[in-house]
């Protein structure tokens, strides 16, 4: 045992000696010339160059052009970089690397294997059979949480079942696995599916099948993804904050959710350009493309779909007049309140709180 300290550095030379020793006293070495395994520390969908995963090498060497699977994502190497940024054409045992040829983005602790590529693709066939047969094994009544606490007191629920988005693979995991320990006796809440990058149709399809609800977290409904769950009667919940959507379930399974405001969407806004004025910031030359956008609404800016800031609407301008708000088909300067790092391309989703009447 070494005691160290990440605050001072005490002793880590010492720990790193310790385990220098360890490893030689127990011959443990790693065999550079087989195929690469190791293990995805974490991944994200970047919007510029796909599905990114950090990869730990454990046994073998990993290259460029490798064909890899990691539970049912598949791929082949385009391109590998060092904890510094910098390209490699290979990467042996104990060293990190971010890959980019992902199909899909991989799930964070999945097991790594390279290989032939007919092998894989037979590997990654059989493993999504697997888990589509498990998912069409779960049949459970449609719910929200709005009704959850009656529908558990009539007997009718013991699973509620959630399917999760996020940004990012890390997040995926911490808010799955939150959610799931708020099982009880009366209600087991199940993640049946995650992924990364915004809710798709495909999520509101699978929530209608298996009658469950998409939490958001850091991501929002694409548009026909969020029109076809209005139609369906499928509970989206977006949060930025995991201990929201814990004390929403939470107090849902309690029959203690009672909101007394509901959130309603006014409108999207499309930023096509950005100036810089002085004494104001930012202002974003944009477009209003459906409903509309007024002077006391409030605002969440998404780029590439993913929440970037929920902030409120300092000014609303067209051309150099105030107005109280802008239509659909029409153009506007927005400036936020405190933010300035607007880019072009950037979505405004406007939305005001109302009051429920009771």
């Amino acid at each position: 045992m070494v005691p160290v300290s990440a605050k001072s550095g005490k002793n880590i030379d010492v720990l790193l000696e310790s385990i220098l020793v360890v490893t030689e006293l127990r011959e443990l070495k790693a065999n550079s010339k087989k195929r690469a395994t190791g293990t995805v520390i974490e991944a994200k969908l970047d919007k510029g160059r796909g599905p990114v995963a950090t990869i730990l090498i454990k046994n073998g060497t990993l290259s460029v052009g490798d064909s890899i699977i990691a539970g049912t994502k598949t791929g082949k190497i385009r391109a590998m970089f060092d904890d510094k940024g910098r390209k490699v054409k290979s990467a042996g045992p104990s060293y990190p690397v971010e890959v980019l040829g992902f199909e899909e983005v991989p799930d964070a602790g999945d097991i790594v294997h390279a290989g032939d590529e007919k092998n894989i693709k037979a590997v990654a066939d059989e493993r999504r059979a697997q888990e589509k047969e498990k998912n069409l094994t779960q049949k459970n009544k449609n719910v929200s949480l709005d009704d959850l606490f009656n529908r558990i007191n009539e007997g009718e629920l013991k699973t509620l079942n959630v399917i999760i988005k996020t940004d990012v693979q890390g997040s995926l995991e911490a808010l799955k696995s939150s959610l799931e320990k708020l099982s009880n006796n009366e209600v087991r809440v199940t993640c049946i599916h995650g992924g990364v990058g915004a809710i798709t149709e495909n999520d509101v399809t699978l929530a209608l099948s298996s009658k469950a609800i998409i939490i958001g977290f850091n991501v929002r409904p694409d548009v026909n993804a969020k029109t076809m769950a209005e139609n369906a009667g499928v509970d989206i919940r977006l949060y930025r904050i995991i201990y929201d959507a814990m004390d929403d379930i939470t107090k849902a399974m309690k029959g203690m959710l009672a909101p007394k405001f509901k959130e309603e969407i006014l409108g999207q806004v499309t930023v096509r350009n950005v100036f810089k004025i002085s004494g104001v910031g930012a202002v974003a030359g944009s477009y209003v493309n459906s409903g509309k956008i007024t002077r006391n609404a409030k605002i969440r800016l998404y780029r590439n779909n993913v929440l970037i800031t929920d902030c409120e609407i300092a000014t609303l301008k067209r051309f150099k007049d105030d107005v109280k708000e802008v239509v659909a088909g029409f153009e506007c300067g927005v400036s936020l309140v405190n933010y300035n790092d607007i880019k072009v391309d950037d979505v405004f989703e406007v939305y005001q709180m109302t009051q429920i009447e009771e």
